[in-house]
């Protein structure tokens, strides 16, 4: 495979909490030739979303996934179901593609939170879930001055003022907040493993330790998965920041994965939750662009996480590893020396569009793609995964139109890393 960063990013045990709270959905490896109507490369809350879909309108589905089950994003993510899925604001959507294609990217961002409650309601899915609404923090008088102006636009959206932030159980160096409406928390690899069932049920086919190493199209696509031939009319690609690049070779830097850190602390007792004045189970984040984001757990552990390294060398994982410590400790003083038990990454998967590609990929009959979710993979990876199953169907998805606008490469091709350390300056440069 040809990936972007150091082998350590690719890990098999990345350390992740999540991992730790289910048994490992079990999914053999393919081991003999296949033919199907539809396949599936990555085995994520995409695929597995798309596989669902397929499966349960009859269409012969078989997934691959290269690693374990879960490996990837969706078991090293935040468990933050939320709008999201674009760094480009509303604002430069609307002019860039016109004021309806950007509220109904709104409505999409809506939907998809919707669509992961009504997969855990329908499959009764335990997924640890809490939160009513995401809250955002401001960090700076100017950034509460914005969210000021945001909650008279939005009557759905919950003011709080500096002063009232101890009351809501949100104390800390804050300058007031606004929570939305729409999202809550959850366990990621609870939800994972909850996909995993209904998709089976249904009768799609899931394969880990499965990686597909070739893809190639004569009449209809031949994928090569372990030495053995798989056949299918359509193929769906859903791999996200951890694709190959070399399948298909179009694919070659489309995409820029950049990564996520995450600690969690122990279980905090009550008293110290009081101590800290955070009390909340509101999932929440600061004004930041380079936001730090943070939750406690139905088990009363505090997660907090902000931008990764660079690199996944030793020496730069060690410095980020201190300064997501520093970050906590200065949200969090009173507990600058709780004990941390777990401390992982995740590789967050942009565009250079800003924001996601859900469609057709051009010059590559029956290949359809998914990517680019911008750190909000849970609700919009998911059903980005279920509206190109939709697609392939024959069902109207409601999705803008821009998002099938195929991607451009980023500068720089196998080097483009290097943009991140000027655009992450810039942006600490405007963040104080």
């Amino acid at each position: 495979m040809i990936r972007l960063y150091e082998p350590a990013a690719y890990a098999r045990d990345p350390g992740s909490f999540w991992t730790g709270t289910v048994t490992p959905p079990a999914w053999p490896r393919l081991d003999a030739p296949l033919k199907t109507d539809v396949a599936i490369i990555g085995g994520g809350f995409t695929g597995l979303n798309a596989a669902l879909t397929l499966a349960q309108a009859g269409t012969r589905t078989a997934l691959f996934e290269a690693e374990p089950p879960g490996w990837g994003a969706s078991t090293r993510n935040g468990g933050f179901c939320c709008i999201g899925g674009a760094l480009a604001s509303g604002t430069t959507l609307a002019r860039r593609h016109g004021a309806a294609q950007a509220a109904l990217w709104h409505d999409t961002q809506v939907a998809a939170v919707a669509h992961v409650r009504d997969l855990l309601d329908t499959h009764g899915i335990d997924a640890d879930t809490h939160s009513d609404g995401e809250t955002e923090l401001a960090h700076t008088a100017r950034a509460m001055k914005a969210l000021r102006q945001e909650a008279e636009a939005d009557p759905t959206a919950r003011l709080t003022e500096r002063h009232d932030l101890a009351a809501q159980g949100m104390a800390g160096p804050w300058h007031g907040a606004l929570t939305r409406a729409t999202g809550f928390a959850l366990n990621p690899a609870r939800y994972h493993a909850g996909l995993t069932r209904a998709a089976a049920d249904a009768g799609a086919s899931l394969h880990a330790d499965s990686p597909v190493t070739a893809l190639s199209r004569n009449g209809t696509w031949r994928l090569t998965v372990n030495g053995q031939t798989v056949t299918a009319d359509r193929v769906i690609l859903a791999t996200n920041g951890y694709s190959s690049e070399d399948l298909p070779p179009w694919l070659r830097a489309r995409t820029l994965p950049v990564q996520s850190s995450i600690l969690l602390t122990r279980p905090l007792t009550d008293a110290e939750a009081e101590n800290a004045g955070w009390t909340t189970a509101q999932m929440a984040y600061d004004s930041r662009r380079l936001l730090h984001y943070f939750r406690r757990l139905p088990d009363g552990r505090m997660l907090f996480g902000m931008r990764g390294g660079l690199t996944a060398r030793p020496a730069e994982q060690a410095a980020i590893a201190k300064r997501i410590r520093k970050d906590f400790a200065a949200a969090f003083p009173v507990w600058a020396d709780v004990e941390i038990t777990h401390e992982w990454s995740g590789l967050v998967c942009l565009m250079a569009s800003g924001h996601p590609f859900i469609g057709a990929v051009p010059d590559h009959p029956g290949l359809d793609a998914a990517l680019g979710f911008h750190g909000n993979g849970v609700a919009m990876g998911s059903y980005a995964g279920h509206a190109l199953a939709k697609a392939l169907l024959g069902t109207p998805t409601g999705l803008p139109d821009f998002l099938a606008k195929p991607p451009a490469r980023f500068p720089l091709g196998r080097h483009r890393r290097a943009l991140l350390r000027p655009a992450y300056r810039i942006a600490e440069a405007f963040d104080l």
